[in-house]
């Protein structure tokens, strides 16, 4: 899987025209995570969720789900089922890449549904920047001074949505003055 993340990274690397190996360096001793996800059959799945609509905090997950299916993409005004496919893997871009590449990129919002009959099983990847790693732009995506994010290290935007507000829809419009706030003033 980190392999696979590496390589999706030298991927998104030439879509931006930054260099192939760009985030690829940023991300070869970044930390990762892996994750099962168990959903229990509800016979009213319309009243619950098996997680709400969000955008994930990190820079890239890799999903695969079982064939029981429940991944939804929200995007042009309209949620969409993510079909599965023993075959393939969703990848979601999360905040912290958006930033990484000036809002080029922009995270995935999505949900998972619970199913009346039958369980839900989901394997997630996420894939993350070490901790202490300032989060920036490379210059090339920066024309002037158009800037759309600033700096924060990828530790600051993990302790926001650990301990501060679970991640949403607004999740780096809601970081950023937090981030803001919380650094120490320096005296006048």
């Amino acid at each position: 899987m980190r392999e696979l993340s590496l390589i999706i990274m030298e991927l998104l690397a030439l879509s931006l025209g930054v260099g192939r190996s760009h985030y690829r360096k940023i991300f070869e001793d970044g930390t990762c995570i892996m994750r099962c996800n168990y959903y229990p059959p509800c016979k009213n799945p319309d009243v619950t969720f098996g997680t709400g609509p969000h955008c994930d905090p990190n820079s890239i997950t890799i999903l695969h789900q079982d064939q029981v299916g429940g991944l939804e993409i929200f995007t042009a005004g309209k949620w969409f089922a993510v079909p599965p496919r023993q075959d393939v893997f969703a990848i979601n871009i999360g905040d912290t890449f958006m930033a990484f590449c000036n809002g080029r990129y922009r995270s995935c919002i999505h949900r998972s549904l619970v199913n009346e009959e039958r369980e839900r099983r989901s394997l997630v990847y996420f894939v993350s920047p070490k901790e202490d790693m300032v989060v920036r732009p490379p210059e090339d995506l920066v024309l002037g001074s158009n800037r759309v994010y600033p700096d924060f290290t990828w530790s600051s935007l993990l302790d926001f949505t650990n301990n501060h507000r679970r991640t949403d829809l607004q999740n780096l419009q809601n970081f950023f003055p937090w981030l803001l706030s919380s650094q120490p003033k320096v005296p006048t």
